[in-house]
């Protein structure tokens, strides 16, 4: 799952909207520098990480690219999932996408002090809002696969895998509301922990 699908989860489930993107932003397991929702958000961003890669729909999807480029299957899936659930927002949510967007970029800019603790960047509230919407459109999920492969050693080898990721879509719209299900209930009983 990419920052559309975290941040859904989160809103569902009444945690952090800051932690679950914060969580691709934090390294080590030492949380202690961070107030608790925002440690618990990090905490259910990795959670969620771990059960999309486990779960039988997404092994299912991956196994579709072919053997050479399944390295970067994930990558892939996270991006095209946000546009799949960008696409079908309505099904998902009754919040409009754009305010939710809002609601989510403003989350995002008042943690910026924790953003920055994690040696990420300050976002603005219009600009991280913009980068969700750009989610709703084929052009932004490609701006989004260029900018990851500009932090890979490799990055031909994503571009590579992600060049058919539209074919994607179709099985992931499919996917992603049983994926989702699953997904808030292993966040749902992680943060009873």
């Amino acid at each position: 799952m990419n920052f559309l699908a975290h941040l859904w989860l989160a809103d569902r489930t009444g945690t952090s909207l800051a932690g679950s993107v914060l969580g691709d932003v934090v390294r080590g397991a030492e949380l202690g520098a961070y107030p608790a929702e925002i440690a618990l958000g990090v905490r259910l961003h990795r959670r969620v990480d771990a059960l999309t890669d486990r779960h039988p729909l997404t092994q299912a999807l991956r196994a579709g690219f072919p053997t050479t480029t399944r390295r970067y299957a994930g990558i892939v899936l996270d991006l095209a999932a946000d546009y799949a659930l960008a696409r079908d927002w309505a099904r998902h949510a009754d919040e409009p996408l754009p305010a939710f967007a809002a609601r989510a970029g403003a989350a995002i800019a008042a943690a910026a002090p924790w953003f920055e603790l994690a040696g990420g960047r300050r976002s603005s509230a219009q600009g991280f809002s913009a980068l969700l919407l750009s989610y709703g459109e084929a052009a932004g999920i490609d701006r989004a696969v260029q900018r990851t492969a500009q932090r890979l050693r490799e990055p031909q080898a994503l571009l590579g895998a992600a060049s058919g990721w539209r074919e994607q879509v179709p099985a992931l719209q499919a996917a992603l509301p049983a994926l989702l299900a699953d997904l808030r209930t292993g966040m749902q009983t992680e943060a009873l922990r």
